[in-house]
């Protein structure tokens, strides 16, 4: 386990950390990283597969998680393998009420409103619109809610004042 202390100045920053926490799988993975390096296939092992690809997502997103290449066998291909970078959470932050309360619910909710909001952004940034200000404007939301949707959601990130679309994982 690392000794670094994980400091949070913004309060986006805390989407990741509460989906991780919320979900028993991921939670799972989080422990399981923050006692071994481990690849993504010995991580498939303790808990269902297709959770471990979106689980590394949110926690890389997070800078939770840090990578480094394994080491093969002679005649093997080397594999990514991931560990927890903290064992210490400190925050240091201020905001409304109301941003704190989006940022909760966009971290713990299950909600189907939220789903057609993320269709609707990942169309304007398909469209052109990257500007995190004018996504906002034109759906009646905080820039801060925004930003925390592109944390919740493995096909968005934020770049700066901007938002853009990843690959999605196979």
């Amino acid at each position: 386990m690392t000794g670094h202390i994980k400091i949070l100045n913004d309060p986006v920053e805390l989407v990741p950390l509460l989906i991780t926490f919320n979900n028993a799988d991921y939670k799972k993975i989080y422990d399981l990283l923050n006692k071994a390096w481990l690849t993504e296939e010995e991580l498939g092992a303790y808990v269902d597969a297709s959770v471990v690809t979106e689980c590394l997502s949110i926690l890389k997103k997070g800078n939770l998680i840090e990578e480094q290449w394994r080491m093969p066998k002679p005649g093997q291909k080397p594999m990514k393998e991931y560990r927890t970078t903290y064992s210490k959470f400190r925050a240091n932050f201020q905001c409304s009420m109301g941003d704190i309360g989006d940022l909760l619910h966009i971290a713990i909710s299950n909600d189907e409103s939220l789903r057609a909001i993320v269709d609707s952004v990942e169309q304007e940034i398909s469209a052109g619109t990257t500007s995190i200000g004018d996504i906002s404007r034109k759906y009646g939301v905080s820039p801060i809610f925004i930003k925390g949707l592109a944390k919740r959601i493995p096909s968005l990130d934020v770049k700066g004042q901007g938002m853009v679309l990843l690959d999605r994982p196979q």
